[in-house]
């Protein structure tokens, strides 16, 4: 990336400056510009361009520099710059407020006559993460090529974490080569009259030098997700189930949807459509007597129904399918069920339930995941005894909880508790969590609801991590306090370094220097596509756990996600449950020629490897072919259009 500094302007001109899209990154010299304590605080809490808060003692004495810095750290910083010669307890001040507010700290160094040994520069480093540096910045005098090599070595060791670069004539170059060796960003006057040292590029010729022809910049505003098929297929269910008539307000259709609307009807709803709103007039859970029931290419859907047509229908039926679904094994569908009585034929679709579910107390395991634990909470309160199941193991905790919440706004009543160490407890920390206990009435109904369907997290992770390492995403649609588990991905993009923010309504991702992460997503399987992605744009080694989830979608996630990073020339690994990505940020890549490999590829027939395919075709040094486009229809079928596919 490319950090401008900006010196010598007013606040107004400052906020124009800002506005450029192809600012992704700058230095506001507070020691340099004439700007009020409001004017500060607001500059540093409304802007989406990440910021870099800086201001020298020299210029302004030890308690104005640290009253100023303050200010704009409180505001809402990215980063923070503070000397490394700063007086100690200056420094341990600002390290523990940059802390408190979430600020990146960079301490740096400036020595404006020489470059010393590398032994020194080594020890500068030293110092500089010693004193609460994210990121070390050391910046030199050259006066040949040689002085240039000594900063290139600080780079060994330290990697994406480190700006190291010369100033003069004999170190023009390296400001430009400090990216190539994995510094996060280098730095660009606004223009050749405001450099603010001897060698220092204009924004323009950097941006010129550093990224040249390409194209995979990114900018999109105005995103509307589609509504989230996990709620959308809950609901419509539901409402087949209740007696009276329902309005699901903004729905979208996809595959899967619309395989559940196919599914109420064929249980005896009817369903009117009206725009973004479906009119559903329910059952009230009558009796069927179905000899067959096709539940399309959705899983969730299919370990829904099993549950439901053991109460609902008189005889054995048989749940058939199609796609993908075939092939994928329904892990422990014969020994839950078999815990309440329902004998169930193969493990994969076609398969033969044989009713009646008998209500009681269980213990299941949840290891292969929640669905069909789902469908026995939409069933048992149907039953005319009550019912408990405990679930150990549980995995993809917060899908039984929108199970619940959707239950509930149908009017049934389902009371849950969680047991887990002190992390789950202390942090509400679903990973911590050892067991999931439901207690379930007999006896109870649906009744007709109004509700709105939750815009789709999943979908619009894809975007946000296009924000986060091509530029910019403004996505609207998403609940900011859902239990979608795929929300997770704010916080992902928040640890990787990206610029995360709410405004009226949407989500507001920004493009800024990305550091690997660490994520365990056994709760949220569906973001390891792109997640592995941001991953290959991210410096260092991420570690994406709970791989043992990710065998049985639509396809092997696991092996689809290692041979995809293979083609595109990312290092990758796969030890025990954990994934290991190594990473390199956009600019490093592109100034090394170090750009993903394009060529052809596979979906596997997964929606998501397909979105995650698109978003790395756009750091990718060739066109990107997909075998199957198509598949994106299952629960996205308007992805291409946004990008001219």
């Amino acid at each position: 990336m490319i950090c401008t500094v900006i010196q010598r302007k007013t606040y107004g001109e400052i906020l124009t400056l800002l506005d450029d899209p192809w600012i992704e990154l700058a230095e506001i010299r507070l020691d340099l510009c004439s700007l009020s304590d409001e004017e500060t605080e607001n500059l540093f809490s409304d802007t989406d361009t990440p910021l870099i808060a800086t201001c020298r003692i020299e210029n302004t004495g030890e308690e104005e520099a640290e009253r100023r810095l303050s200010l704009a750290i409180r505001a809402g910083a990215h980063y923070a710059d503070l000397e490394l010669e700063a007086p100690s307890d200056f420094s341990k001040r600002f390290r523990d407020l940059c802390r408190e507010c979430g600020t990146e700290i960079i301490r740096s160094y400036h020595n404006f006559q020489e470059t010393p040994s590398l032994e020194y520069l080594q020890q500068v480093k030293a110092r500089c993460f010693r004193y609460g540096a994210d990121i070390a910045k050391i910046v030199t005098t050259a006066s040949s090529a040689e002085d240039c090599r000594v900063l290139e070595e600080l780079y060994e060791a330290e990697g994406g974490r480190l700006v190291a670069f010369a100033m003069g004539d004999h170190g023009r170059k390296s400001r430009l080569g400090c990216l190539r060796l994995g510094a996060p960003f280098t730095y660009a006057s606004l223009s050749e009259d405001l450099a603010t040292a001897a060698g220092q590029y204009s924004f323009e010729e950097m941006h010129r030098k550093v990224y040249g022809s390409f194209r995979g910049f990114w900018r999109v505003g105005d995103i509307t997700v589609p509504a989230s098929k996990s709620f959308a297929q809950r609901a419509i269910i539901c409402a087949a189930l209740a007696k009276g008539r329902s309005h699901l307000h903004g729905y979208t259709p996809c595959e899967d949807s619309e395989s559940a609307i196919r599914v109420a009807q064929t249980l005896g709803a009817k369903i009117r459509r009206d725009g973004t709103t479906l009119t559903i007039d329910g059952t009230g859970a009558a009796r069927t007597s179905l000899e067959e029931l096709n539940t399309g290419e959705s899983g969730l859907l299919t370990r829904l129904c099993i549950p439901l047509m053991a109460v609902l229908n008189d005889r054995p039926l048989t749940v058939i399918g199609e796609k993908t679904l075939l092939q994928r094994p329904l892990k422990g569908v014969q020994s839950i069920m078999a815990s309440f009585g329902v004998p169930v034929r193969s493990e994969k679709v076609p398969l033969e339930i044989t009713p009646p579910l008998i209500p009681g107390n269980a213990e299941i395991s949840g290891k292969d995941g929640s669905q069909l634990i789902s469908g026995l909470m939409a069933a048992l309160p149907l039953c005319g005894k009550n019912s408990t199941i405990y679930v150990s193991e549980p995995k993809s905790i917060p899908y039984m909880f929108i199970t619940e919440d959707v239950l509930g706004k149908f009017g049934v009543r389902i009371k849950a508790e969680m047991e887990g160490d002190e992390k789950m407890l202390e942090e509400q920390d679903w990973s911590g969590c050892s067991q999931v206990s439901f207690s379930i009435r007999g006896g109870q109904s649906y009744k007709a609801a109004d509700l709105d369907i939750e815009g789709d997290w999943s979908a619009g992770a894809v975007f946000l991590v296009a924000g986060a390492i091509f530029g910019k995403a403004e996505v609207s649609g998403l609940n900011t306090d859902s239990l979608q588990a795929d929300l997770a991905i704010a916080d992902i993009l928040v640890q990787a370094g990206a610029v995360v923010s709410e405004l009226d309504g949407s989500v507001c991702v920004s493009k800024a220097p990305l550091v690997s992460f660490d994520a365990d997503l056994g709760n949220a399987p569906d973001l390891f596509p792109i997640c592995s992605v941001l991953a290959s744009f991210c410096d260092g080694i991420t570690t994406l756990k709970g791989v043992g989830r990710l065998h049985d979608k639509e396809s092997d996630r696991a092996v689809a996600i290692l041979e995809m990073l293979a083609r595109f020339g990312v290092k990758a690994q796969i030890v025990e449950d954990e994934l290991q990505i190594e990473g390199r940020n956009l600019s490093s890549r592109i100034v090394s020629g170090d750009l993903l490999k394009g060529g052809s590829f596979t979906t596997r027939h997964d929606h998501r490897m397909a979105m995650a395919l698109k978003i790395a075709s756009m750091g990718a040094d060739s066109p990107v072919v997909l075998d199957d486009a198509d598949c994106v229809a299952k629960s996205f079928p308007g992805f291409w259009e946004l990008f001219d596919y």
